[in-house]
């Protein structure tokens, strides 16, 4: 298997995880919001997972967008 398909399906992957993240977040908040120290910063662990999931998605784009070819 030579480098460029590995990148491409190394970016299909990372799509997947980002997608997977903004599917995992309304599930996983309340459980975060049970923990004292987390429970008055949800909207900054909110927003932390998000960018985490676009980063996620943008890098696996970028890699499948290149690699295309």
């Amino acid at each position: 298997m030579d480098k460029k398909r590995l990148a491409f399906y190394y970016g299909i992957l990372l799509i997947a995880v980002g997608l997977g993240v903004f599917y995992r977040i309304p599930q996983v908040m309340p459980r975060v919001g049970e923990i004292e120290f987390f429970s008055q910063k949800l909207g900054l662990v909110k927003f932390c997972f998000y960018t985490l999931g676009v980063l996620l998605v943008m890098a696996g784009g970028i890699r499948v967008f290149k690699n295309y070819k």
